[in-house]
């Protein structure tokens, strides 16, 4: 099936970025790997690259374009490498989306530039430890001072990706309690320079998969942030949290199909040369109706990933269409890896084969941006259930 989602411009920026892999991470990887990040002059590469600028303005030093289309290439050409950037993700989609939304023109001047050049990495600070999915249940607090010139942050957040290298963190936090009838009511958001004093980042967590993306535990103590960096309306944090759903759903979404066509192809190369019984593994009946059971699964996912972009690039994704991808997505690649691995047999387990360390990378994609069980309840709340 032919498919229409990317022109010249994408197929273009394809060979640029999967030349970069080639040369700029690939034959350093295996250190990242063991270092459990990415190192923090490579941020620096990928802004001189134009990665971080191509969905910001051009007086702010980007491209102006306005398209997750170059991001879609991204998933794609990181997971057919069996890579990762690191936290760079949510640097683009989970943050730049709040500051476009929210930001003022001067704010705007002030992060911008950075953020494109990655002389400033951002990361978001939604959940906190026993609150999960419940965003309205979270205790970190911002007090307005009695001058009225900052705010001080008190709480701590946990499963902060990109937080051990982050320059600035989009933190949710309380301005007021909840009220009565609405328990989200209160909510604001802060972008929070992390040199301020009070501000600390504790474990680096040791996670089962994505160990080059450094996810961290924050920490706030009287955390001084000037009025000049609260986004948007003081109190209405939790409206704008579920405006980026959908968009950050998107990209769970394709980065799970993504991760799941770069499954076949890891295992079709390994089936074609691997010899057991005098014979290739391909030469088996079984290994044939394996791989092309998942290729049928993966050719369904790219269909749901591209219609889901094409309406996210319209302004027309609901929540309800972004669950469902997110849901369908996520499960085909938890299918069609597990499958995959199991086609190199002991090799699959073995963290030097892409194979392994995709199994694990994959397994979060159920649970962040919203468990599957969310999904589903989302999904049923749509259809009138």
């Amino acid at each position: 099936m032919r498919r229409t989602v990317f022109n010249e411009d994408h197929e273009a920026f394809r060979e640029t970025i999967r030349a970069f892999i080639e040369a700029e991470v690939v034959p350093v990887y295996d250190e990242w790997f063991a270092a459990g990040q990415a190192p923090r002059d490579f941020y620096y590469k990928l802004g001189e690259l134009g990665i971080f600028g191509i969905n910001v303005p051009e007086e702010f030093g980007g491209a102006g374009l306005d398209t997750h289309k170059f991001e879609a290439v991204l998933y794609e050409e990181t997971s057919r490498a069996g890579v990762q950037f690191g936290g760079s993700g949510v640097h683009v989609l989970l943050a730049l989306p709040y500051i476009k939304m929210l930001a003022t023109g001067d704010q705007k001047k002030r992060y911008l530039p950075k953020f494109v050049s990655g002389e400033e990495m951002w990361a978001l600070a939604m959940t906190e430890p026993g609150t999960g999915s419940d965003v309205a249940g979270m205790k970190t607090t911002a007090k307005l001072s009695e001058d009225g010139t900052h705010y001080v942050l008190n709480g701590a957040k946990t499963f902060i990706t990109g937080g051990v290298h982050a320059d600035r963190v989009i933190v949710c936090a309380r301005t007021s309690a909840p009220s009565a009838e609405d328990r989200r009511f209160g909510i604001s958001l802060f972008a929070v320079d992390t040199k301020s004093e009070g501000y600390s980042i504790g474990r680096k967590l040791d996670k089962l998969g994505l160990r080059t993306s450094d996810t961290a535990e924050l920490a706030f103590v009287d955390v001084k942030v000037p009025v000049e960096d609260l986004l948007g309306e003081e109190g209405k944090g939790f409206s704008y949290l579920g405006h980026n759903l959908a968009s950050e759903r998107w990209g769970i979404a394709f980065g799970a199909y993504a991760q799941a066509k770069a499954a076949v192809r890891f295992a079709k190369q390994y089936v074609q040369e691997r010899t057991v019984f005098g014979k290739p593994v391909a030469h088996f009946q079984n290994t044939k109706f394996e791989l092309a059971a998942c290729q049928a699964e993966v050719d369904a996912a790219e269909a749901v990933a591209d219609r889901a972009l094409e309406a996210l690039d319209a302004g027309e994704l609901t929540p309800a269409e972004a669950a469902s991808a997110k849901l369908f997505c996520t499960e085909v690649a938890h299918r069609v890896i597990d499958r995959c691995l199991q086609l190199h047999g002991g090799y699959g387990y073995m963290n030097e084969y892409p194979i392994a360390r995709l199994y694990a990378d994959n397994r979060v994609n159920r649970i962040y941006g919203g468990t599957s069980e969310i999904m589903k309840s989302i999904i049923a709340k749509s259809m009138g259930l």
